[in-house]
């Protein structure tokens, strides 16, 4: 029930695991089971990079 929206780009991973009842390791490897490609783009790369910049992680 949670993936098709997960899929259409209506739901948010979080959103998406908690709907499947789902930790979010478990979730993140259905969706690999399923061959359905994680939604994470250049702006979610930069926002992480710049986070861990923040942390002093990098």
């Amino acid at each position: 029930m949670a993936l098709y929206p997960y899929t259409q780009g209506r739901l948010s991973v979080g959103k998406a695991r908690e709907l499947a009842g789902m930790a979010l390791w478990e979730f993140r490897q259905l969706l690999a089971y399923r061959r359905i490609p994680p939604h994470y783009d250049e702006a979610d790369l930069d926002e992480d990079v710049a986070t861990l910049r923040e942390l002093g992680r990098l």
